[in-house]
């Protein structure tokens, strides 16, 4: 798979060694978006290419707005490690990585967003994703991982078609054996209650603190009702 077109820059192809075949026979069924919590976009693509590091993304997007390709969509880059999406494990025969080159405390610049939507709608096609596929590194892994973070702007992508956000409707009653089940209908792994409730509220509700309530009730619900694997069982949440 070639480069994806960015608007206003050509795209550069710089291999990392850092990959191998999808096992299994699997193809990519989601997009992991990360970011490199590095100082720089050099010092990221660095290490994405390092052999000693063993890790890698397919995508690397500077701040500029610059994509590179570090690693062909066909083959498996290791860019996800230990984790789990919907039930099923070795996210990285799965899925398709993407780098954003930003500190973790950052704003992520437009360009940069730009740059990714374009990125992502055309990854979407090639490979029939659908925006219910598009997923954080904190989504598949919230026992270890937090990115691409609090200021990361999902609900822009979900506007686009590029990743879901719930249209929630009252809030429910708080309850946290209901929030995990609900939470692992739409795709979240099992982990303790507070790991779980706050890799949703990085996706999803970023400037929320404090317990469990109904409005991550509500939310949690209308996801597992659009999105989980048996939305049937949670229509009536």
């Amino acid at each position: 798979m070639g480069p994806a077109p960015v608007p206003g820059r050509a795209p550069v192809t710089l291999p990392s060694p850092n990959f191998g075949e999808r096992r299994g026979g699997l193809r990519p069924e989601l997009i992991v978006i990360h970011y490199t919590a590095m100082r720089s976009c050099a010092e990221a693509r660095a290490r994405l290419c390092d052999p000693v590091a063993e890790v890698s993304a397919h995508w690397l997007i500077a701040e500029d707005g610059r994509a590179e390709q570090l690693v062909d969509e066909a083959a498996r880059a290791w860019h996800a490690g230990a984790g789990a999406w919907r039930g099923q494990g070795d996210v990285n025969s799965r899925s398709i990585g993407i780098e954003l080159a930003n500190t973790g405390d950052a704003p992520f610049p437009e360009p940069q967003m730009a740059a990714l939507e374009v990125l992502l709608r055309a990854i979407m096609v090639r490979w029939g994703i659908g925006p219910e596929g598009v997923i954080a590194h904190s989504d598949m892994a919230p026992d270890r991982k937090a990115d691409p973070g609090p200021r990361f702007d999902w609900r822009r992508l979900a506007l686009q078609g590029l990743a879901v956000w719930p249209e929630a409707g009252p809030q429910l009653p708080p309850d946290p054996q209901v929030f995990a089940a609900l939470a692992q209908a739409f795709g979240y792994p099992e982990v303790p209650p507070s790991q779980l409730l706050q890799a949703f509220r990085l996706r999803f509700r970023p400037r929320h603190d404090g317990p469990l309530d109904g409005a991550d009730m509500a939310m949690v619900a209308a996801l597992a009702a659009h999105y989980g694997d048996d939305g049937d069982q949670w229509r009536a949440c």
